[in-house]
């Protein structure tokens, strides 16, 4: 009986690492997939239109240059965005800084993806919200759009 336990039990182990295994690559396949849609949909729509009529032009999309605080504790608060990511939460080493109780230590990142900038909620506690949406996945901010973490509410701005 002591024989038949112990090779159940590696057999389950054995599922269990596999398993893992498994949700590691999902997850990794779906944060991948959002440089991919954004790449391959800016890509798609220039050449839409050699067959059919010509669609009339969009207007050029507006350039994030800053994000800007709106509304919470730290009001008028301006970032100037680089190239790099922007971390918001409490902790200190935070681009922005928030001092909001609502907010997580790492509560979501802002980062540039080609010439869009995308959000991302790190596990937050309470959660981020852009226009009154939560956030469940990266999305694409457009210049704006109202992002609410906590009391907080931010826009980037070109």
């Amino acid at each position: 009986m002591g024989e038949l336990t112990a090779t159940v039990l590696r057999f389950a182990f054995l599922a269990l690492l596999w398993v893992l295994i498994f949700s590691v690559l999902v997850a990794m396949r779906r944060d991948l997939a959002v440089g991919r849609k954004a790449r391959t949909g800016a890509a798609g729509r220039g050449g839409a239109g050699a067959s059919g009529p010509e669609a009339p032009a969009a207007p050029p999309r507006q350039q994030a240059r800053r994000l800007v605080v709106v509304e919470g504790p730290q009001e008028g608060t301006v970032i100037d965005l680089g190239a790099g990511p922007i971390m918001m939460g409490r902790a200190q080493e935070s681009t922005l800084v928030l001092d909001d109780d609502y907010a997580s230590g790492r509560h979501a990142r802002l980062f540039p993806q080609g010439s869009r900038w995308f959000l991302e909620d790190l596990g937050s506690t309470n959660g981020t919200f852009v226009k009154e949406q939560q956030l469940t996945r990266a999305v694409p901010i457009e210049p704006g759009t109202p992002i609410r973490i906590g009391k907080t509410v931010i826009e980037l701005r070109s």
